[in-house]
């Protein structure tokens, strides 16, 4: 006996609920890493529903995948916002984005293969691409994905774990870094990069070292610039 075969109906359904998923997923991740959906502002998603004309179910897929991004949190009362940024706590989280950007550059000029370094240069390229067409979203993904891929070239899991995290943690915080320059990278930023891949192809440690503390250095420097920046527009006002 053959296996009885689903519907012709239920196959676009089917598929059409996927791309619903994936929809939501991609528009809201876009919207809360580019801080068009502020931190802590509630997410409602009956609205979600009625924007992208589909179910309640497909929505609560999308907040468990955003979820697991780290984007948005479910609250004791089953409330959804978008993840706070824990400002109290940043300088820790400079603390140790620093140092793990110094480890795993160091690593990486010690242990990278011809194939890893390949890939490092290839994510520059995109990077290159992204700054140039001042393209926001994927100038923080492919910037991601570039030390990610250096922290993995440095063949320390542990490292490359902790690193990753702290990068994924530290994307919105990016993006306020990309604002500070009205989304136009100056370019001896993006030449840091340039250097980097030099030191880590000549496998030059100390060089690494030197590199990744001075990049850290500027990224952290100027997002805290970037926080504390005085954006009164009355102080100076006489009553």
């Amino acid at each position: 006996m053959q296996p009885k075969q689903p519907s012709p109906a239920a196959v676009p359904e089917k598929r059409k609920r996927g791309q619903g998923v994936g929809a939501v997923y991609e528009a809201l991740r876009n919207e809360i890493l580019d801080l068009t959906l502020a931190p802590g502002s509630p997410i409602d998603e009956v609205k979600l529903a009625e924007r992208f004309g589909i179910s309640r179910t497909p929505i609560r897929e999308a907040m468990l995948k955003l979820a697991g991004d780290g984007l948005v949190v479910t609250l004791p009362n089953r409330f959804t916002i978008v993840a706070p940024i824990d400002f109290p706590n940043l300088p820790q989280f400079f603390d140790a984005l620093s140092l793990m950007y110094r480890v795993t550059t160091r690593l990486a000029a010690a242990n990278r293969t011809d194939a890893e370094l390949e890939a490092i240069r290839e994510l520059q390229d995109g990077y290159t691409g992204a700054v140039e067409a001042r393209d926001v979203p994927a100038m923080i993904e492919i910037n991601r994905n570039f030390h990610a891929e250096i922290a993995l070239a440095g063949k320390n899991r542990y490292y490359a774990d902790l690193f990753i995290r702290l990068l994924d943690e530290g994307r919105r915080l990016l993006r306020l870094y990309y604002s500070s320059y009205n989304d136009k990278l100056p370019k001896i930023y993006l030449q840091e990069h340039e250097v980097m891949i030099t030191a880590i192809a000549e496998q030059d440690i100390e060089g690494a070292d030197r590199i990744a503390r001075a990049h850290a250095e500027q990224i952290v420097l100027q997002i805290q610039a970037s926080i504390t920046e005085d954006r009164r527009l009355n102080a100076d006002l006489t009553l």
